[in-house]
């Protein structure tokens, strides 16, 4: 019998190499890179081709107010797109780490744009 957990972990591996194939980060356009876990949500913008990353921001940010998931995806893309503004960075290419685009991840990818971001 075949575990489920293993099979969707693969799924969603097989698809996120896919989506890294055509979607790449440079210091001009970063990769914004979303991590979903069961308890919250992080991002990072990449710059792949010197591997660095440049800008951070996850749920467990002290200045995060608490709410439902969503309110914290959206208070996490918002506050990720601050610091990357500060860091004169206003481009970036989503990257969904293939996760649905739904949900926390579409909350994220909300507060982002409603911070300055543009994808």
């Amino acid at each position: 019998m075949r575990k489920r957990t293993s099979t969707k972990v693969k799924r969603r591996k097989r698809i996120h190499f896919g989506i890294r194939k055509s979607v790449v980060g440079t210091s001009d356009m970063p990769r914004l890179s979303v991590f979903k876990s069961n308890k919250g949500i992080s991002a990072q913008l990449i710059d792949d081709i010197n591997a660095v990353t440049l800008v951070s921001a996850t749920y467990k940010d002290k200045d995060l107010s608490s709410g439902t998931k969503s309110e914290v995806a959206k208070q996490v893309g918002a506050k990720l797109a601050q610091r990357a503004l500060d860091s004169n960075i206003s481009n970036v290419v989503f990257d969904r780490s293939g996760y649905i685009y739904h949900g926390i991840v579409k909350s994220l990818a909300e507060g982002a744009r409603e911070g300055g971001l543009k994808f």
